[in-house]
């Protein structure tokens, strides 16, 4: 393989750059837009209290969960507008970095 190969063209904010890719950037998995329907846990701690309930229409702004993380009490509110169509924790539970709290409609 030829130094020609491993080089390739990088663009960044309109700007190109010549740089060499190397097998793990080639292979990793493309960004996509995240779903603003299911709601994720950004830090681990622990639910204290679930604010809605199941086919309940929320608005953006209201509180959907309070979670416990390092002796701080995080209100979690909804960012649109829609019904609540799963909560898939309950008051009590630990949950970790990235874990699927609720799901709006």
């Amino acid at each position: 393989m030829t130094n020609s190969k491993k080089i390739a063209w990088l663009n960044i904010h309109s700007s190109l750059y010549q740089t060499r890719i190397s097998k793990k950037f080639k292979n990793r998995k493309p960004y996509s837009i995240p779903d603003q329907k299911i709601i994720l846990s950004y830090i681990p701690g622990t639910i204290l209290d679930i604010c809605i309930k199941e086919g309940e229409y929320v608005k953006k702004g209201d509180i959907l969960l309070i979670l416990d993380a390092m002796k701080m009490k995080n209100r979690l509110k909804c960012n649109m507008d829609g019904t609540v169509k799963s909560v898939y924790v309950k008051s009590g539970d630990k949950v970790s970095k990235g874990t699927v709290l609720l799901e709006l409609e």
